[in-house]
């Protein structure tokens, strides 16, 4: 049996599953990128959150309920309408009071409510953005498993034929008893990779089927083919997309608006609400009794109350720009650690695919070829096998944590960076 012939043909079929491979029934991202957004419970309560919130505006602008009093006044006996038509204090008769906040309070405070609305659904595009990017991030998982999976399967075959040739050889007298032992050692490697790939496997499957809201178990298929593609803006245009499109952003810049308004409130409860009554009362024969009047409430306390509170809104509009720096400041700083990452990844793979892998294949064959004249030994094979084997996983590893770094972007950018 030749080894050359043997080992050549598969290594081959290796070096080039690193570009495509057939599959069958394939998993296709945008439909369940359209089920997730129909379905995922997270995006579904934030929806709701917002509709709640858009409800608040007019309650918080509306006066308050008007009261109405109804009543009567008896001179002589506790029973009603006793002294009515005779005694001036006896009447029986109504009252309507309408309390009015200070001009201006009922615009501001509509206005705290709309920002905190508008808030919220910068809150609901956040949500959408992180389970799509934490969908994709597993269905690039789960490609990875697959893809990694079916090179150990490949190699592990290749390893099982290169053994049983050891072991002919070996009982010929042309290999040692320990190269056997390193052929079985490293096929035992190779399956406990493929068990942890399994793992792997099984737990990209399970996250995609919780942000689908969907049974524990159900069966997803495998991811369809994908071919790698640079993306096209730098480091400046990311950071000034997530300074004008990120909800993150967005959010805290409306809750700045939000505080704004609250502190003008706040200077605002320096002036008295008002009441205004009115009301009539019938005295039977008697000429009917109307009444008017204006009641103030008088803000006496402000040393202890509205000073208090405009000091409280002042700190938390102060409080409102800070943490808009915080998370400027943040979003900065895992932009660039993405970005780079993902730079990092697309050139190892455009070395471990052109490169690498090509180049530690010839070597392989090279060292088959001198392995059946006895110039190299078993061991100098076994390590040019597991080189072509490592690089060729490293290439998906890099391929999913390229994707994942541009999923990763595409949450704090709103940007479209994957296909």
């Amino acid at each position: 049996m030749k080894v050359r012939s043997i080992v050549a043909g598969a290594v081959f079929v290796s070096a080039s599953g690193v570009f495509a491979w057939g599959q069958q029934q394939p998993l296709k991202l945008d439909e369940l990128l359209a089920e997730a957004l129909r379905g995922n419970p997270e995006i579904l309560a934030a929806q709701k959150r917002y509709e709640a919130a858009r409800q608040r505006p007019t309650q918080e602008s509306t006066l308050p309920e008007p009261m109405f009093s109804l009543g009567y006044q008896s001179t002589g006996s506790p029973r009603p309408f006793a002294g009515l038509g005779k005694d001036p204090l006896a009447n029986a008769g109504f009252m309507v009071s309408q309390e009015f906040p200070f001009p201006g309070k009922l615009g501001l405070r509509g206005g705290m409510a709309t920002k905190e609305a508008e808030a919220e659904f910068q809150q609901y595009q956040a949500v959408q953005l992180n389970v799509v990017s934490r969908l994709k991030q597993a269905y690039y998982r789960l490609y990875y498993a697959y893809a990694a999976s079916d090179a150990l399967s490949r190699n592990r075959d290749l390893l099982k034929k290169l053994l049983r040739v050891t072991e002919v050889r070996y009982t010929v007298g042309k290999a040692a008893q320990q190269d056997v032992f390193k052929a079985q050692t490293q096929v035992g490697i190779l399956e406990t990779r493929l068990v942890k790939l399994e793992l792997e496997r099984n737990s990209a499957e399970a996250e995609i089927n919780s942000l689908l809201n969907r049974a524990a178990g159900t069966p997803v298929p495998r991811p369809e083919d994908l071919k790698p593609k640079d993306f096209a803006l730098n480091l400046n245009e990311l950071y000034n997309s997530a300074r004008t499109e990120s909800p993150m952003l967005r959010r805290e810049q409306k809750m700045i608006e939000r505080t704004e308004l609250a502190l003008n409130l706040a200077r605002k409860d320096y002036y008295p609400d008002y009441t205004l009554t009115a009301g009539y009362f019938n005295q039977g024969s008697m000429p009917p009794m109307y009444m008017a009047r204006v009641d103030f409430k008088l803000p006496v306390y402000f040393w202890r109350k509205q000073r208090a509170g405009v000091a409280e809104q002042a700190s938390n509009a102060v409080q409102a720009r800070r943490t808009y720096e915080a998370t400027d400041q943040s979003l900065r700083f895992r932009i660039k650690g993405d970005y780079l990452m993902a730079q990092a990844s697309w050139k190892l793979m455009e070395l471990y695919g052109n490169t690498v892998v090509p180049q530690a294949s010839l070597a392989l064959e090279s060292s088959l070829s001198t392995y059946e004249t006895g110039t190299v030994d078993f061991l100098s094979v076994l390590t040019n096998f597991t080189t072509v084997l490592d690089y060729e996983v490293n290439y998906w590893e890099e391929f999913a944590n390229y994707y994942q770094a541009l999923c990763r972007l595409e949450e704090m950018t709103a940007q479209k960076l994957t296909d």
